[in-house]
Parts: structure tokens; C-alpha cells; sequence
């Protein structure tokens, strides 16, 4: 049996949304920009697109959706914005965001603190979330942009977005949320939360690779991160990837279409693995409470399993998982986002991160369960360096703050 349990890495492209892409290849290819029939014959599709982004998250009119590349690119724009806007030609030099922020955050950050600018990174709780009081502690009148995420990429928490964008709204702080892990995944309602930038991309929610979005409140001004043409009002340089655009509108309107229920079942097939994973072996743990989590996200630690070692008896298994962020799957470091949270050195070099869909099956459940306690098993068995660790009542580990 194959299973993918790597959904917050890429999503398979829903079967509808390729049937709804198709055309727009080889049948209505025209260049959008152009004014003959065989351009302008894609522009219904596009208006659809679009609608259907806006209804998904509740934008209003006077919002903007940009049509970018990915979400990365959407981070960058934003940031790298604020940076020439606020600060080289504002009076503004601080910007605000996380210990645990996807790499084209933080990896953003670091190159605008050698251009200069003061970077705030919050720390997290043992929940892996920053709280929104925190928030507030840090904003100063120097600070230009607020970026935290709403989701994380790596333990599926949910960060307290409404609470932090209404501090930021009472600062008078741009405030921007990378929204990669949360759109389509849980309700995002843009009309009950305040976020002036929002960061989406399409191949999350079983959409195609290569095609992103940036929400941008009351249509804010944003210096343009590509120049060279009046494409999306101006406000993003290139040809329009119609066929993209089409699957991600496609999407967007399949994943956020009776949510609440798509949750529901999502959460039961994952709260049934982590149940038996939890019961079946000892000194396992896994990062931050299932009330606060995507429904589709599990972080777990087994105690003497390097992370790397376990990807290769579930990869033999023909079972897709990872160790953290695919943008960082090449890194062989321990997992910062649970160094973040208090885990020892030895632990944080073990995570495994399973991250189901809505394609995901019971019986593929059923089957990774048998595979992981195997696996645990084996690898336990020739490692020298395991020892039992008996966790401390209340389900907390002696030596960390990850939960049982």
C-alpha cells in the first residue's frame, strides 16, 4: 500500500481542479493581455478565479488578491515592501515576527537585518505558539510590520491571529500573516479578522505547484517586487498563468466548501493515529494540544529514533512523511520549532511529522500504524543509545515540555 502523509509539504492536485485547468493548455491559450478573441476568451475564467479566492476567505470589494508565484514570493513582497516604504523611505526601523516562521520569513528577516533594520523574533510558548500579550510588549512606534504566521508549518498550532491583528490595528502596525497552513484547512474569515497581508498558496490545498496569492487589505500600497509590465493592476509585473489561476480559484472553493465538516473527518482519521501511536509505544510524544491544531497535523518524538533514520523504514514502507518543512528537508539539524518549545537536543533530532488530507483513507490509517510500531521497534533495537525514559504524570516528559 502507498501512503502520503506529507500534506503540509504538497497537496495531490484534486482530480477536478486538473479537469478545470486542462483547457486553458493547449485549447484557450491566448495571452490574457491580449485584445484579439483568443486573449480576451480566457478573461471569464479569470473573473471566476478571482471571485471564487474572494468568497473563500470573505474579502471585501475593496481588497486586492494578487495572483503571485507562491507563497515565498508573497512573503518576500511584503517584507522586503514595508522595507523601502517604511524604512528607507519612511521613519519607521523595526519589524516583528517569530522564532518559528517558515523559512521565507526568516530567512527575509535576516537579509533586512543586513540592510539595517531591527528584528524582533518572539519566542514561543511550550504550546509552540507565541501568545498575543507577548505581541504587545514588543510593538514599539519604530516598529513598521507585524509578520506571524497562522499556522505552523511543522506542528500544525494555531497562532492567535485575531487577537494579535487587533493589537497591531489599535498600534497603527501593518500587520501580515503567512497563511500557507491555514487557509483550507480551518475557517479563515476575513471580515472577523483584521490582517492588512495574507499569504496563500495554492498546491496546500490540493492545488497546483507554482501558483500562490497575496490578500491585501483596502488595496495598501506595496512597491512592486517585479517590474516590467502592467499585469495585475500593476502591482505584479508578468504574464498571467491562466491555467494556474484557474486550478487554484478550483481549489480554494473545493477545500473552504462545507469545511467544518471536511474538518471533522480529517481530525477523526488523525486523532485515531496519534491515539494509537500514543498507546502502542512507549516514550513517544507529541508537540502542543489537538484543540489548538490543524486537524490534519501531527508532530511526534520517539525517544532513541533519529528523525532521519525512521523516514527511511516508512519510505521502504512506501509511506511519505518528513522531519519539518520540506523548504528545510535537506538540513540535518535538530528541528528548531521544537527547540523553540524547551525540547532537549536529542529529542528535537527525532521528530516525524504526518500531515493527512481529505484523500486520506481509513485504511491507510490502519496500515501506518502497523508500519510506524515496526519501525520503531527495529530502529529501537539496534540503537545504542536508547533509554526509557519514563514520562512524569500529567503526561509531560522529565526532561522537556512536550506533551504525551
Amino acid at each position: 500500500m502507498h501512503v502520503y502523509l506529507d500534506n503540509n509539504a504538497t497537496t495531490m492536485v484534486d482530480p477536478a481542479v486538473t479537469e478545470a485547468m486542462i483547457p486553458f493548455f493547449s485549447e484557450i491559450y491566448g495571452n490574457p493581455n491580449s485584445l484579439h478573441r483568443y486573449g480576451t476568451a480566457s478573461h471569464p475564467a479569470i473573473t471566476k478565479a478571482i471571485n471564487q479566492m474572494y468568497k473563500a476567505i470573505n474579502a471585501s470589494d475593496n481588497d486586492d488578491i494578487i495572483f503571485t508565484s507562491c507563497a515565498t514570493e508573497s512573503n518576500n513582497w511584503v517584507l522586503k515592501s514595508v522595507w523601502v516604504d517604511k524604512i528607507l523611505n519612511g521613519d519607521k526601523n523595526h519589524i516583528v515576527t517569530t522564532e518559528v516562521e517558515h523559512p521565507s520569513v526568516l530567512s527575509t528577516c535576516r537579509f533586512l537585518e543586513e540592510q539595517g533594520v531591527k528584528v524582533t523574533y518572539l519566542p514561543v510558548n511550550d504550546q509552540g505558539i507565541v501568545e498575543a500579550h507577548t505581541l504587545r510588549s514588543f510593538i514599539t512606534d519604530k516598529t513598521a510590520l507585524v509578520s506571524v504566521m497562522w499556522a505552523n508549518n511543522e506542528t500544525g498550532m494555531i497562532f492567535p491571529i485575531k487577537e494579535m491583528g487587533q493589537i497591531c490595528k489599535e498600534r497603527g502596525v501593518l500587520f501580515h500573516t503567512d497563511a500557507v497552513q491555514a487557509v483550507g484547512k480551518i475557517p479563515v474569515d476575513l471580515q472577523n479578522v483584521h490582517v492588512d497581508f495574507m499569504s496563500m498558496s495554492a498546491h496546500k490545498f490540493h492545488g497546483p505547484k507554482g501558483i500562490g496569492a497575496l490578500y491585501i487589505r483596502n488595496s495598501e500600497a506595496l512597491t512592486p517586487l517585479l517590474h516590467g509590465g502592467e499585469h495585475m493592476g500593476g502591482r505584479r509585473s508578468g504574464t498571467l498563468n491562466v491555467p494556474y489561476i484557474v486550478g487554484m480559484g478550483k481549489a480554494i472553493e473545493l477545500a473552504t466548501q462545507n469545511i467544518e465538516e471536511k474538518m471533522a473527518l480529517i481530525r477523526a482519521k488523525r486523532d485515531r493515529l496519534e491515539d494509537a501511536l500514543l498507546a502502542q509505544l512507549e516514550d513517544v510524544f507529541t508537540v502542543g494540544s489537538r484543540e489548538n491544531r490543524t486537524p490534519n497535523t501531527i508532530l511526534i518524538s520517539i525517544r532513541g529514533v533519529e528523525g532521519e533514520g525512521m523516514l527511511w523504514d516508512l519510505n521502504n514502507a512506501l509511506i511519505g512523511a518528513s522531519t519539518g518543512s520540506a523548504c528545510a528537508s535537506e538540513d540535518l539539524e535538530a528541528n528548531t520549532v521544537m527547540l523553540a518549545i524547551g525540547a532537549d537536543h536529542e529529542l528535537a533530532h527525532t521528530g516525524i511529522r504526518l500531515s493527512l488530507s481529505r484523500f486520506t483513507t481509513d485504511a491507510e490509517v490502519d496500515y501506518v500504524i502497523e508500519s510506524f510500531t515496526k519501525a520503531v521497534a527495529r530502529l529501537r533495537a539496534i540503537s545504542s543509545s536508547y533509554a526509557k525514559v519514563q514520562p512524569t504524570p500529567g503526561g509531560k516528559a522529565a526532561e522537556c515540555n512536550i506533551h504525551h
